[in-house]
């Protein structure tokens, strides 16, 4: 893929369109993958070059989250390894579950999120946090190892998965739950990635152009996002949610 000027310029704003919303409720994704791929990158190296700029968005918006304690250190020291591990695993495993399958399961997942934080109109708006259970974190430490490991070999809607099981099982609030989500999908992007350099599938330079552009929309979206609160953040994560099902409806009824 030559770099000339127009591909530098795509490169940069799909980038930083797809950091500034995905440092907030995840699913950035949606955006920057296929602009990989509309520039002619073979899928399997457009997923590696894509984990390279997203890891370095993750870690520019993990660092913005942190810096302003929008985020549960005691949580996140005991899930991050969790999420690490959870995707090297997801990258390095043969996969026995046939892709259309997964693609109607994770459908089903996102639409369900979607209406129930559609319908329940205080969810996400307080924190309900109360404290680290035996039961919380029984629950928690699985799913975010089946998260990440979902990260390690598929990937959409990662980070809305993360910030939905922030939300809905620990009880913090949406913004607390963007940079805790942040934090975990750094883990299962450095995982990956890892795994994505070490086979070979990760074309650096364009990787590294866009990752410049993501760098900026990265830390913008997390200080909007810490800025303006939960008013901004629950409906983004609603838009992005519904996005997500279309496109993924979209790819497996119209698409061969």
């Amino acid at each position: 893929m030559e770099m000339d000027l127009s591909t530098i310029l795509i490169l940069a704003i799909f980038g930083f369109i797809a950091a500034f919303i995905d440092s907030t409720v995840g699913g950035g994704g949606l955006i920057s993958l296929p602009a990989l791929l509309g520039l002619g990158m073979p899928p399997y190296l457009a997923l590696g070059t894509n984990k390279l700029a997203g890891t370095i968005s993750s870690a520019t918006s993990s660092v913005t989250f942190i810096r302003s304690r929008k985020f549960d250190k005691k949580l996140m020291l005991i899930l991050f390894p969790v999420s690490l591990v959870g995707a090297f695993i997801g990258a390095k495993v043969v996969l026995f579950v046939p892709q259309e399958l997964l693609k109607v399961l994770v459908i089903v997942m996102m639409g369900l999120i979607f209406v129930y934080t559609l319908f329940n109109k205080r969810f996400g708006q307080d924190t309900q946090f109360k404290g680290l259970t035996r039961f919380t974190l029984g629950l928690g430490i699985p799913l975010t190892f089946l998260i990440g490991f979902y990260d390690g070999f598929f990937g959409p809607g990662t980070g809305s998965f993360f910030v939905f099981l922030m939300v809905l099982l620990f009880g913090h609030d949406f913004v607390i739950a963007a940079g805790n989500g942040r934090i975990l999908n750094l883990a299962s992007n450095i995982a990956a990635l890892t795994v994505f350099i070490v086979e070979g599938k990760v074309i650096f330079l364009t990787g590294l152009v866009m990752g410049v552009a993501m760098l900026l929309g990265a830390s913008l979206g997390a200080r909007v996002a810490i800025k303006t609160g939960v008013r901004f953040v629950r409906p983004l994560f609603l838009i992005v949610s519904i996005a997500l099902i279309s496109k993924m409806v979209y790819e497996l009824v119209l698409l061969p």
